[in-house]
């Protein structure tokens, strides 16, 4: 397995186990400390609809990774995901910084290294 193939295959499942956890988290998970922001233990509605969210876009994103690594058919063209890769590399290195100030003690210690893997291999991705 190529490097690029095995950070696509490594950014998959972890987004799959993010989108575990969010779903965990719309079905009464009391992990909110752990997530959007951390202030409440079980989610309200509306961070629930959020987490929902975040279950769709873990989905395009692990669907890029595996294009960008030929794994998966490309979106729309190469260039479009070769753009758009390097564009989630950029928006989870926002998360780092984003997850690394947050409130919640919990999610900075947790959250903040996924992202910090998910952006490192992202950028291995966008450098193939």
């Amino acid at each position: 397995m190529q490097l690029g193939q095995f950070a696509a295959v490594a950014a998959s499942v972890l987004l799959a186990a993010l989108a575990v956890f969010q779903g965990a988290l719309i079905a009464g998970a009391p992990w909110g400390r752990f997530a959007w922001g951390g202030q409440h233990n079980v989610l309200p509605t509306r961070l629930r609809i959020g987490s929902a969210t975040s279950i769709v876009l873990y989905v395009l994103f692990a669907y890029v990774a595996l294009a960008k690594a030929d794994l998966a058919p490309p979106l729309v063209n190469q260039g479009f995901t070769d753009v758009f890769c390097w564009v989630l590399t950029a928006y989870l290195a926002l998360g780092i910084v984003l997850n690394g100030i947050s409130r919640s003690k919990p999610e900075r210690l947790v959250m903040t290294p996924i992202v910090i893997v998910l952006t490192g291999l992202f950028l291995i991705l966008a450098l193939q």
